[in-house]
């Protein structure tokens, strides 16, 4: 098995198949909505099929894998401008939690099977949701962690403010503003550590291995440290939630769909 599926770009396709997926719903809707009145069913059922497509090709990057090897496995690397690149990689706890999110994906299609409202908007947003989250845990460049970070709140933000409940817009608001703020302060720890790492003749200044060992050797004086740590301690912080920036949650959680509220419990 790793033989056959050695330099195939499996990290890839696990997550950018929600997404082929979400581009399918939308050119079924583009297509058949209006004409075919089992539009909304068939919908509902390539959703489920993409995710569970999805959940063995995790389950076959994870046949790959060797969980005794410590260091990033199933690496991508194909170099972006500005010394960016679209890499890719995952440890032995990134992996796991890849694998998590795929399997918990297509039970939350079937939590979900009861909308009626915009079914395909509904879905597409849960397949665009999936890719977003599985980028996060395999992304080896910053700047790609980023945007992946941060674009996983655009879908959630719809998600929550259309199918939630009665103070799904405000619960939406909230949700959002709190965690865009705090990963604001993300956002400027980034730039500040790759303006540092290509002043220090880094040729990779967003590369996540390659910040780590800047970092090892001493790249970053204890102040700059200490900085660098509040500014993620504060994003990651909101986004866990910790007390005294939890109070989005509890909104969020009981105005959230069934199937966005066990995301934002288990993986978000």
């Amino acid at each position: 098995m790793s033989e056959l599926l050695a330099g195939w770009p499996l990290l890839s396709i696990v997550t950018f198949l929600p997404a082929a997926g979400a581009i399918w719903v939308l050119a079924a809707r583009a297509m058949l909505r209006g004409e075919n009145p089992g539009f909304d069913q068939g919908v509902r059922i390539i959703t489920l099929v993409v995710t569970l497509a999805t959940f063995i090709a995790s389950l076959l990057a994870f046949a790959v894998f060797n969980p005794s090897n410590p260091e990033f496995q199933l690496t991508e690397n194909v170099p972006w401008a500005f010394g960016m690149s679209y890499a890719m990689g995952v440890d032995t706890l990134a992996m796991s939690l890849v694998v998590l999110t795929t399997f918990l994906m297509p039970i939350c299609i079937l939590a979900s099977w009861h909308i009626e409202k915009q079914v395909a908007s509904y879905m597409v947003l849960f397949l665009v949701l999936e890719t977003l989250m599985i980028g996060v845990f395999c992304a080896q460049d910053l700047v790609l962690f980023y945007v992946f970070f941060e674009g996983g709140l655009i879908p959630m933000f719809i998600l929550i403010g259309v199918w939630g409940g009665q103070r799904r817009v405000y619960a939406a608001f909230k949700f959002f503003l709190y965690t865009l703020l705090g990963s604001l302060l993300m956002l400027v720890a980034i730039v500040a550590m790759m303006a540092m790492a290509r002043a220090a003749g880094i040729e990779n200044p967003s590369s996540i291995p390659a910040l780590t060992e800047f970092a090892a050797q001493g790249g970053f004086s204890p102040e700059i440290q200490i900085w660098l740590w509040l500014a993620f301690f504060a994003s990651f912080a909101v986004k866990m939630p910790m007390w005294p920036v939890h109070t989005w949650l509890p909104d969020a959680h009981v105005e959230a769909p069934t199937a966005g509220s066990v995301v934002l419990a288990a993986i978000f």
